[in-house]
């Protein structure tokens, strides 16, 4: 686990972490980290003028983004370290607010102090200097709540009273018999209307006390009240149905009161109300009118003079304004202030661009963790320990949607027995999800059905369809066969339902539904736009698929395609012209395979899905993903079975033998490319013979079978495939090269390697000439010229890094390692050894796994390391004899016998040599005489 995510770690930072004798080091600059960067920060505002004292506090806390290492779950880690980095910070935020309550910056401290206080419910400096800059700022009343609260939860909680200074404190406040009881300049009016007849009032709703996972989106919209006076501020929140828009405007408007001193407005516009038409804008302005003090007989009658009334009696003033569940921009645009200073929070589920200027914020569901944050704070934090992966599940059912997610956990409240477990069950019954998904008025489908019905006739056809397709993320072209619409068409319609939060678009050009959004059209679409229409779409998406894998298994180097392949075409195929497309659309869609995959086996249309397969595995080998392999030509040869279609039967077990080889299970592989090659040899399918052929090669290689491997491999390229092909022929050259370094003749495998080389660059082979550079290295390595093998796996490794391919990778830094340990070069060498196994074990490629591990252990024992070496070789060898890689394993044997006697003792030794010996001989290897060398010296 832990070698995995250091190889993330080492990928999101280049060159930062290193191996140690001693474990991973990660060397920087202690400014990039934040603990230290704020601890110097803090030092520096010792014995300066108060200030300068400030500023420098306030640049050490904005290195403070919540609490170190949450998540992780360690008990001694939060009281060993954790507490008293905190205390830390405590300690300065008290440094801080006491030099800014000196400077009369009350307000700033109210607004700084608040939510620290809410969250260290019994830290009673904070609570102290908040009450105490409170009262500064003309909050009396204010204060002696703050007070009393903290007074209450000591005494429930721990039994005493605040310390004397805090209770002192609290004594000053009610005598007000010091300067502290008259109101800071600028502090908020303590009257609810003015002489002018203005109102002050505050109309929005109660704030949840559970907020929860918008903190990033809460932040933006208080940001806007920081700056910029010079113009009215518009702030749109938009997003789907039950994704907490309002909630979110809600709590900015309670958080941001004492900012807008004439009052905070709320009017529901009832966009999206269930037997409720929208609100008219001219209805609207009487409301706000009549609510800041305007006489009802002086409301005007007409629309625009009602708004011009509106912006008059506004300007000067500082008001917020929330317009809730707004739907269109004409709606919207008369009530909108336009006073300095004053701003106006709109919620929609549509995009409203038309309001020129206004600040756009788009909400998303929640994240897991935010999730579950939700269902701690309103069910308490054990129900959501007890049952941890319960509750993730719960909240993956949910999809995020807190409107879902608040539905479950109000159930869940009122049914204290229920589980987390319990719930699972329920949203996983079919048909069930939406009926759990109601309580007290609220209802998840309704709030989708509400932007469902505002659709026109097309809109209502392109949601449901959307539902036919295959996997979550929908590509555009892809999209336009489900609609049968050109893509430009399919662009318009699709960004519509963009507009109205109905779809989501994560990418350019790719789109998405929210998961119950997806319930949702599924269960309205073969009903609503009929079966016909429903089962085309997925038949019309179906035949995207196998079009466009055709396309960019090409592009990527894939297996050449028969003649009736490479004739299918389709309008909707994506435009793929580079390698780097077709492994983005590989990307995008390498989960959506298999569920088209199970569409063909279900139609009965076992030559697509067969020829589909045979598209997919060359990009899910360069990932690595011998799972997903296995998984989809499993589906396929169940699904050919009785079928006739014998060549599809031979691909399909071509590409199982395939994932075999890379998952490390090479008899089964040998056994299944075998029978792939004798069910080819009787349709006498040329092409295919070639290929399996060229498969057990590699497998041949892998087992230790060289010379059989190399015979395999000379007859392939005198082949007139190999002739004819030039890709086929430098990739041959490479596999060539490799066999002849392994059989000793290093000579040849430089010769085979250039040749390579040479015909990978003339041909633009950027895939197969990383190939061959790496094994060009190596094999110069073996004949001592270690600078150049370097410069050669330099190069192979800025072409694999740069092409993304990991399974090559993987043995170039195996590579090195062999390199710097021929110059002694031991942690240099022990390090990219370990960088191999990082990345084979994060790839899932762990075909190399035994070799990469002697190699390892070869290393350590002549850097002196005899322990680590002893328990490295002791591994690789389990791993290759249960593989049956019988060429590792007599490698480490050999290596484990020369170990000094207290690692190994003498009788083991002789019996690892013999075997080795006994293996090297049959395989006619080179390692012979080195090991008989190894046990002469044993017996004495």
């Amino acid at each position: 686990m832990i070698q995995v995510q250091i190889s993330h770690l080492r990928r999101s930072f280049p060159g930062l972490i290193k191996t140690t004798s001693g474990g991973y080091l990660a060397d920087l600059d202690p400014d990039r980290i934040d603990l230290h960067r704020f601890r110097r920060l803090r030092g520096s505002a010792q014995g300066v003028s108060s200030p300068d004292v400030l500023t420098r506090l306030s640049k050490a806390l904005e290195s403070w983004r919540g609490v170190p290492f949450s998540g992780v779950g360690s008990e001694h880690l939060l009281y060993s370290v954790v507490s008293p980095m905190l205390e830390e910070r405590w300690a300065a935020v008290a440094e801080w607010a006491g030099c800014a309550l000196e400077l009369g910056r009350a307000k700033e401290v109210v607004a700084y102090l608040t939510p620290i206080a809410r969250q260290e419910e019994l830290r009673e400096r904070i609570h102290h200097l908040l009450i105490t800059a409170l009262w500064r700022s003309g909050e009396r009343a204010a204060a002696l709540s703050a007070y009393e609260a903290i007074r209450s939860r000591l005494a429930e909680e721990l039994g005493v009273d605040p310390d004397p200074e805090l209770m002192a404190l609290h004594t000053q406040i009610l005598r007000a018999d010091t300067i502290e009881k008259t109101p800071a300049k600028g502090t908020r009016p303590l009257v609810l209307s003015r002489e002018d007849g203005f109102v002050v009032r505050n109309d929005l709703p109660r704030d949840i006390p559970d907020f929860a996972g918008r903190e990033n989106s809460l932040a933006k919209v208080l940001g806007l009240a920081a700056h910029d006076e010079k113009r009215a501020k518009v702030c749109v929140i938009t997003g789907t149905g039950g994704v907490g828009k309002t909630t979110v405007a809600v709590r900015a408007g309670h958080e941001l009161a004492d900012e807008y001193t004439d009052g905070q407005l709320f009017i529901d516009l009832y966009g999206y109300t269930l037997d409720k038409e929208p609100l008219d804008p001219h209805t609207a302005l009487g409301a706000l009118l009549r609510a800041v003090g305007v006489d009802p007989d002086e409301v005007p009658e007409s629309l625009d003079e009602r708004s011009a009334l509106w912006r008059a009696t506004l300007m000067g003033r500082r008001v917020l304004t929330v317009l809730d569940n707004a739907v269109t921009y004409s709606q919207v645009a008369p009530l909108l202030a336009a006073s300095p200073g004053s701003l106006t929070l709109v919620t929609s589920r549509n995009d409203l661009s038309g309001l020129s200027g206004a600040r756009y914020i788009s909400l998303n569901v929640l994240e897991k963790k935010s999730s579950l944050e939700l269902f701690a704070r309103v069910l308490g934090e054990d129900k959501v320990i007890q049952e941890p992966e319960e509750a993730q599940e719960v909240a993956r059912l949910c999809g995020g949607l807190p409107l879902a997610l608040r539905v479950v956990a109000g159930r869940m409240m009122s049914r204290p027995r229920w589980t987390f477990a319990h719930v699972v069950r329920r949203l996983s019954e079919q048909n069930r999800q939406f009926r759990e998904l109601q309580v007290d008025g609220q209802s998840v489908e309704s709030a989708i059905d509400l932007s469902y019905r505002s659709l026109n006739p097309e809109l209502h056809r392109t949601f449901l369809l959307l539902s036919a397709a295959f996997g979550r993320n929908i590509d555009l072209h892809g999209a336009a066969a489900l609609l049968d619409l050109s893509p430009v068409e399919a662009d318009e319609v699709l960004q519509d339902l963009v507009s109205v939060c109905l779809l989501d678009e994560p990418h350019a050009d790719v789109y998405r539904l929210h998961d119950l959004i997806h319930v949702f059209a599924s269960q309205r679409g073969r009903t609503d736009i009929g079966v016909m229409e429903f089962d085309r779409a997925r038949q019309a998406h179906a035949d995207y698929f196998t079009v466009t894998t055709d396309r960019a298994a090409e592009l990527l180097g894939g297996p050449r395609k028969s003649e009736e392949s490479s004739a299918r075409t389709s309008r909707y195929s994506a435009e793929l012209t580079s390698r780097e497309a077709a492994e983005e659309w590989f990307e995008l869609h390498q989960d959506h395979v298999a569920e088209v995959v199970d569409y063909f086996a279900a139609q009965e249309r076992a030559e697509d899905a067969w020829r589909l397969a045979d598209s997919t595995w060359k990009f899910y080998t360069i990932r690595g993903r011998a799972g997903m392999i296995l998984s989809l030509h499993e589906r396929v040869l169940a699904a050919n079975d009785g079928s006739g279609h014998e060549r599809g039967r031979a691909v399909t077990l071509i590409g199982m033998g395939i994932a075999y080889c890379i998952s490390g299970h090479f008899d089964r592989s040998l056994e299944l490319l075998t029978e792939a090659k004798s069910v080819l040899e009787v349709v006498d399918d040329e092409w295919g013979m070639f290929r399996a052929l060229s498969n057990l090669a590699m497998v041949y290689e892998r087992v230790g079978r060289f010379r059989e491997a190399a015979e395999a491999i000379e007859s392939l390229l005198g082949h007139k495939i190999a002739v004819s092909d030039p890709k086929v022929t430098a990739l041959q050259w490479a596999n060539l090269a490799i066999l002849k370094q392994a059989l000793g003749e290093h000579g040849e495998a430089i010769q085979c390697a250039e040749n390579s080389i040479s015909s990978a660059a003339q041909n633009s082979l950027e895939e197969t000439r990383t190939y061959a550079t790496r094994v060009m290295g190596e094999a110069l390595v073996s004949v001592g010229q270690v600078p150049q093998a370097l410069k050669y796996l330099g190069e192979s490794l800025n072409l694999a890094v740069q092409l993304r391919l990991v399974g090559i990778e993987i043995f170039i830094h195996n590579s090195f390692g062999i390199a710097y340990r021929a110059v002694e070069k031991w942690d240099e060498a022990v390090a990219e050894h370990y960088q191999a196994l990082d990345l084979a074990l994060e790839s899932g490629d762990r075909s190399g796994d035994a070799e990469i591990l002697v190699e390892l252990g070869v290393t350590l024992s002549k850097a002196q390391r005899h322990v680590e070496a002893s328990q490295r070789l002791e591994r690789a060898l389990v791993l290759a004899v249960e593989r049956d890689e019988r060429y590792i394993a007599a490698r480490a044997s050999a290596a484990l016998g020369r170990l000094p006697g207290p690692l190994v003792k003498p009788d083991r030794a002789r019996e690892l040599l013999t075997e080795a010996l006994r293996t090297f001989e049959e395989l006619d290897l080179p390692e012979v005489a080195q090991t008989r060398e190894a046990l002469q010296e044993l017996d004495g």
